[in-house]
């Protein structure tokens, strides 16, 4: 039987809560940790790695590449929601994750609580642990799932208790909340959400909740009866369900039907890394059932926003257990059943506008000994079976119900009613018998005449609707024929964020057809202003408007001119913005972005009564834009009309409690983060609030010194920042000592990864032809923009002025290899760069795997990575590697020794080079023992490398899994390394396939 008892001890209420029917509080949770070791100190430029489907881009993030080896006891922050049915635990340093949640009848957790925070290397930057339920957006997995969030508590009339959780994403700086809210009463656990579009171009997203149930052979997980198709990701695949009827993942579920074993939903029949999700249901709902501990929840939210509805699991196998035991320290198994919002695949990207604002909820409870519902509603589920003449009904509620009436209808014949009462661990369980022939059954649930829940039966061999088409990929530029045609795969592209191909081909084979193609040209020229490339985006949209514009003044679709805006005003023509943002905002769709980008040039000119205007009308079409709302604000300060300013503000933060903006404008701590201080520091200094700029850098460097480890380090960009504000001051001399000062503060994870951190950077070096930091942050962003050449440029400039700039000298080894090709020139690099850093493992590490590109033997490679003080055996992958050209050289013995001795640490997608390892060991061990005629001892190396080691960290697939993905058309996931092509053990260079995706 599966133990779904709670590990975790929690608190109790504080006593000032104990008269309350729902409350929220903070108290601090010790939990056992592994600590990922601190990330690595070069940004990773990892623009063609496939992540869970799409991009793996990671940059500005820092890379973590290994967890610590030892866990040890760690204080984390927590919050506590608790009413009369449900204990809720959230953990605001995870991502805002929901770590507990409790039936308190029982006292068992509902979804698995994970006793232990063990991450694993399956994060897009490195750590990421299972268990509860993570909140993935605006890519799976959260880029922030390892990040702290902003947090509030708030009390509600109703009596109702949120805690909101609010972080500005990694990449884009847009805006993302969710709140976890418990109601009097009510056994449902409420998650709010609030998805905000604080850029100025429009941004892709995908959102799912990731619901972690511990399993076991018992646990079994329910779809709504009309989804009888499921795909794998980006429907590379799809089969039946719940019965396959063609091999899936590799596994030939047919030929297991005879033994049930081609069932989908049960955990105990899938062996190997496994994802599908439902297609084309109608109904609301889905979840889990475990059948030994009569235990399971449903998951509810409204169809038209939320069709999304998945399992994932790592398989019931020594593989996917291996991966478990990654995961966790007590033998749990677990699967997700993940929702997912404005999608039903991954990866599958909706947008968000720029000031636009999505808004939806999802819900959860936990039910109780009737089974998998066969439909549920937010008010109650309801299961019906047959057996043996007999109809067997469950009922369960999310809330206390008297005078709750079932009713059994059997094909025509005289219903049966029964009148009872029910709670949320109380259910109802009826049995009444129904003649042999009888046709499909409907039980209804209602109370006080409103139906709660009903059900009819699905007959048996009822049509399953038509087989969906799984993906297809797109022919090349070359063999399609026509121009609309190749825009829409170029926007697809870039929509999916395509890790390995990329859109610009195809909007360039279009306008080789028609030069001035006017989707083309806005596609080209919105990644031209998104890479920092202003003129060349001003050139393309100025092509496009004259074209639109060619017949009418007014297109139907002002996007182009919207966009012209922005590079216009990144060139300093602020004229000229003004006039296409306005001509723009003709149209609704850009009306109220165009609008607020007017209104900030109308305060930053001190127009506060015109920006007014424009705000009041950005406000009609987007009513939640909180940049608008603070900007109204601070110009009724302006203009001294402070009881309308405070008006405003109050509505606003009613809105969102956690908006730094808002936050800072009321006087109160913005947040704990520095890199979102900027983002409000940026934002004042953009509509000519110097002073209150220069304070918000200010708070911003005091919280750098308690910057999490992961986070991207901010203390250079805040003084260059400081600088560009104070030049903006009329204070020329203190910008001046300021980007002075920058120039010696320490730069380590400091990865640049705005636009507006690009301009000061520029202007900084434009200033002072001797900035070596300026210009080495500026090729950090720059590469990762796409526009390789410049980066080198700026990275040789920042060396040829710093020669100990060992990140510099780095990055222009990697760039001379994947650019140019010029192994020499990265030789010389990275000898520089480990010059300047002699205990680096990573360096050591991207300097072995060039010199295997180059042909360097493997003795020689052996012998510089095991010289004194190179840290051969710091890192995993180095490691590894170590480990290889030991056995290639004839040191098989001592690699196994230490491969028996050290816990290796794999990433998800890149498994296999430990086992690679274990095996080329034992087998020379085998063959060198049959050379001596110890068949005996050759034997028993064959089956020790059959049984490896669970200090591994990884265990064989029990199937032959496909090496690529036929949605992106490359090998699925790649563990970071420093060049495109990674060298084998003295070979060829070689890539590392994943199994699946999550």
């Amino acid at each position: 039987m599966l133990d779904v008892e709670s590990v975790l001890d929690l608190p109790d209420r504080p006593a000032d809560l104990a008269g309350r029917a729902a409350a929220a509080w903070e108290a601090p949770l010790t939990l056992t940790t592994y600590e990922p070791l601190p990330p690595d100190r070069f940004p990773a430029y990892l623009d063609r790695r496939v992540y869970q489907g799409s991009s793996g881009r990671v940059y500005p993030l820092p890379f973590h590449h290994q967890i610590a080896d030892e866990p040890h006891p760690r204080e984390w922050r927590a919050v506590h929601l608790e009413n009369e049915w449900l204990r809720v635990v959230v953990l605001p340093e995870l991502g805002g994750r929901i770590h507990v949640a409790r039936e308190r009848g029982t006292g068992r957790d509902f979804f698995w609580t994970n006793p232990v925070i063990k991450p694993a290397l399956v994060g897009l930057a490195g750590p990421w642990v299972a268990g509860g339920v993570e909140l993935n957006w605006p890519q799976h997995h959260r880029p922030a799932t390892y990040l702290p969030v902003d947090v509030e508590i708030e009390e509600e009339a109703d009596g109702a208790v949120v805690v909101w959780c609010s972080d500005h994403d990694p990449f884009t700086r847009m805006k993302g909340m969710h709140g976890v809210r418990l109601r009097p009463g009510s056994a449902v656990l409420e998650l709010a959400v609030r998805l905000y579009n604080r850029s100025e171009l429009p941004q892709s997203f995908l959102w799912w909740a990731n619901v972690a149930a511990k399993v076991d052979n018992h646990y079994q997980s329910f779809f709504p009866h009309d989804v009888t198709w499921v795909a794998d990701h980006a429907r590379r695949a799809v089969t039946a369900f719940p019965h396959a009827d063609r091999p899936y993942y590799g596994v030939d579920y047919p030929a297991l039907a005879a033994s049930g074993g081609d069932r989908l939903d049960w955990y105990r029949n899938i062996p190997v890394p496994t994802s599908y999700m439902g297609l084309n249901s109608a109904e609301e709902f889905f979840g889990g059932y475990d059948h030994a501990a009569g235990l399971g929840f449903v998951h509810l939210a409204d169809r038209a926003l939320s069709p999304g509805k998945k399992q994932w699991t790592w398989g019931n196998a020594a593989f996917g257990h291996a991966w478990d035991a990654n995961l966790a320290d007590d033998g749990s198994h677990y699967v997700e059943l993940m929702a997912g919002v404005f999608t039903d695949n991954q990866p599958d990207f909706a947008l968000l506008a720029p000031g636009e604002t999505k808004v939806f909820s999802q819900l959860w409870y936990p039910f109780r000994d009737v089974g998998p519902v066969d439909r549920a509603t937010p008010d109650a589920a309801v299961r019906l079976e047959r057996r043996d003449g007999t109809a067997r009904v469950g009922v369960v509620v999310s809330r206390p119900l008297d005078d709750l009436t079932v009713t059994l209808t059997a094909d025509g014949a005289r219903p049966t009613a029964d009148v009872v009462s029910a709670d949320p661990t109380r259910p109802v369980l009826l049995e009444r018998d129904v003649a042999a022939g009888t046709g499909p059954l409907t039980v209804t649930v209602t109370h006080g005449g409103r139906t709660l829940v009903a059900w009819t039966e699905t007959p048996e061999g009822a049509d399953r609707g038509p087989e969906p088409d799984p993906a297809e990929e797109p022919p090349a530029p070359e063999d399609i024929g026509t121009v609309e045609e190749l825009a829409l795969v170029a926007a697809h592209l870039d929509l999916y964020r395509h890790a390995t191909r990329a859109p610009e081909p195809y909007w360039r084979a279009a306008l080789d057809r028609d030069p001035g193609h006017v989707d083309s040209l806005v596609g080209l020229g919105r990644r031209a202003y998104a890479a920092g490339d202003a003129e060349e985006a001003r050139d393309l949209l100025e092509r496009a408007v004259g074209r639109l514009t060619r017949l009418h003044r007014s297109p139907r679709d002002t996007t182009a001119l919207y966009l012209l805006g922005l590079a216009r005003e990144a060139l300093g023509d602020e004229v000229g913005a003004y006039a296409a943002y306005a001509q723009a905002s003709w149209a609704r769709a850009w009306r109220a972005p165009a609008g607020y980008r007017m209104a900030r040039l109308d305060a930053r000119a001190g127009r506060y009564a015109d920006a007014l205007g424009r705000l009041d009308d950005v406000r009609r079409t987007e009513p939640d834009h909180l940049q608008a709302l603070a900007l109204t604000v601070v110009c009724h300060g302006r203009l001294r009309r402070h009881d309308a300013a405070a008006a405003v503000l109050a509505a606003a933060r009613s809105l969102d409690p956690l908006d730094a903006w808002l936050r800072h404008l009321d006087g109160r701590p913005a947040t704990d983060d520095a890199q979102t201080l900027l983002d409000v520091a940026i934002e004042l200094a953009d509509v000519g609030e110097h002073d209150a700029a220069l304070a918000c850098l200010d708070e911003a460097e005091a919280r750098e010194d308690h910057r999490p480890a992961g986070q991207t380090a901010v203390r250079p960009l805040l003084a260059y920042h400081r600088a560009h504000v104070l030049r903006l001051s009329g204070r020329p001399e203190e910008a001046a000592a300021e980007r002075a000062r920058a120039q010696g503060l320490d730069a380590t994870w400091c990865f640049p990864g705005r636009l507006a951190d690009v301009a000061v950077l520029r202007e900084a070096a434009d200033a002072d032809p001797r900035d070596a930091r300026a210009r080495s942050l500026l090729g950090h962003w720059t590469y990762a923009a796409g526009r390789r050449a410049d980066a080198l440029a700026l990275w040789r400039a920042a060396a040829d002025l710093d020669p100990d700039d060992v990140v510099a000298w780095r990055n222009i080894g990697l760039a001379a290899v994947n650019h140019e090709r010029d192994l020499a020139t990265a030789a010389d690099a990275y000898e520089r760069a480990c010059a300047a850093a002699p205990g680096d493992a990573r360096l050591r590490y991207e300097r072995d795997q060039l010199a295997a590109l180059t042909g360097a033997a493997p003795a020689a490679r052996l012998t510089r990575l095991l010289e004194p003080g190179a840290g051969a055996l710091d890192r995993d992958d180095l490691a590894v590697e170590a480990l290889h050209l030991m056995i290639t050289v004839g040191r098989s013995a001592e690699a196994l020794t230490i491969l028996g001795g050290r816990r290796l640490h794999p990433w998800e997608g890149g498994e296999g080079q430990a086992l690679l390892a274990w095996d080329r060991a034992h087998v020379h061990r085998a063959l060198d023992a049959l050379a001596d005629g110890r068949a005996g001892d050759a034997v028993g190396h064959v089956r020790a490398a059959l049984a490896p080691p669970p200090n591994l960290g990884e265990a064989r697939h029990p199937w032959p899994a496909p090496r690529t993905c036929t949605c992106c058309w490359a090998t699925r996931s790649r563990r970071p390394g420093p060049t495109t092509a990674r060298p084998t053990r003295g070979g060829p260079p070689r890539t590392s396939g994943a199994t699946s995706w999550r």
